[in-house]
């Protein structure tokens, strides 16, 4: 099998998965305990919050571990916002994890804009600053797109905010992005950051939101005091560690992984580009090293996904979240593509796993179905 969907979840490192075995087996206390067991509990959750810490540049403290992505930008986003006469903004290409939470609290009151993004699928500061009201409490955009990997320069829009005198909270997912290329949370300018493991060969159950101590972020879930009060109930310590493990390890091969990522990418783009009606989305803008996404003309990418499953490759037709419905990527169709071009969109995301050999096999055997489908 091939598997190029690692922008829907990656394959856990052997050596994570090590890390998380004490921790499943021997280190089963509370971490909450002040018992031996749950002591040591508390050490490992510390540790794993430090070096995912370390992998963007934030401290310890400004971190507190959720059961993934979703969880952390619903807490980020629904726990700034007391008052519906304030007014929010995010990008027309967000996550749904984003999306979502936005549309709901729009039924409730709230003012939600939307900050439309240029044929490349990137926010401009000057539209953001265009749509930045007095009363405006939250911005979020994020920071590499999970369907085209089209990166945004979140330090220019937060400067740009800054300049405006604006107060507003800036808040960027950072899913796609961490451990894939270098972040500093405090030099983009974000106030709040969302994080996940298994976007990371770490395990899936786990994410972070990262948040500037000057935040006033409340809890949305009520129960214990976990995770600085802003998070209850026990914690999922395995997961938390494997975090940790992965976040370590990406820091330190992140030179290593580019570089290898980098090749395989350009390596898979030359080919597709010789083969006809094919076209990058995104193809001149920064874009994660493991990234692309196509259009190919005259096609149905659902139709290329199941052709592509019974010869035992895997990838993706946009995100692995709203692969079930058959409709145009809203993504795409922010960024100007009409809605046959959106449906014949598929993505590639490449692992460290990955090989030369299975790039050219993947390219080999999607040429023989763009050409047996026009014959």
């Amino acid at each position: 099998m091939i598997y190029f969907d690692h922008n829907a979840t990656s394959p856990i490192d052997p050596r994570v998965l090590e890390a998380m075995q004490p921790y499943l087996t021997t280190f089963y206390g509370n971490p909450s305990s002040t018992h031996r067991l749950g002591r040591a509990s508390r050490t490992a959750i510390d540790t794993a919050r430090e070096q995912v810490a370390k992998l963007i540049g934030a401290e310890s403290a400004e971190l507190v571990f959720t059961s993934g992505g979703t969880e952390a930008n619903n807490l980020a986003l629904i726990g700034v916002l007391n008052d519906n006469k304030q007014h929010v903004l995010y990008a027309a290409t967000e996550h749904p994890s984003v999306k979502d939470p936005l549309t709901s609290i729009a039924s409730k009151g709230f003012d939600v804009g939307l900050l439309t993004v240029n044929a490349s699928g990137q926010v401009c500061a000057k539209e953001l600053l265009a749509q930045v009201k007095p009363n405006t409490r939250l911005i979020s955009v994020m920071h590499a797109n999970n369907e085209t990997g089209v990166l945004q320069n979140i330090a220019s829009l937060t400067q740009a905010l800054q300049g405006s005198n604006s107060d507003a909270i800036f808040h960027t997912d950072a899913v796609q992005s961490a451990g894939k290329v270098p972040i500093q949370f405090t030099q983009m300018g974000a106030q709040l950051m969302t994080l996940s493991s298994h976007k990371l060969y770490g395990p899936k159950g786990v994410g972070a939101l990262i948040f500037d101590k000057s935040v006033p972020l409340q809890a949305i879930q009520r129960g214990g005091g976990q995770e600085l009060g802003l998070r209850p109930g026990t914690e999922n310590l395995a997961a938390i560690v494997g975090f940790g493990k992965a976040a370590e390890l990406a820091l330190q091969e992140l030179s290593q992984r580019t570089v290898f990522l980098l090749s395989l990418k350009e390596r898979l783009e030359r080919q597709l580009l010789a083969i006809k009606g094919i076209s990058i989305v995104a193809e001149s803008v920064d874009r994660l090293v493991n990234t692309t996404q196509i259009v190919v003309d005259g096609m149905d990418g659902e139709m290329m996904l199941m052709q592509m499953d019974r010869q035992g490759i895997c990838i993706s037709g946009g995100s692995a979240c709203a692969s079930r419905v058959v409709a145009p990527s809203p993504v795409l169709t922010a960024m100007g593509y009409d809605k046959e071009q959106a449906l014949s969109a598929i993505r590639i995301s490449l692992g460290m796993q990955n090989t030369e050999a299975e790039v050219d096999q993947f390219c080999h055997v999607l040429a023989d179905i763009i050409a047996s489908y026009r014959l």
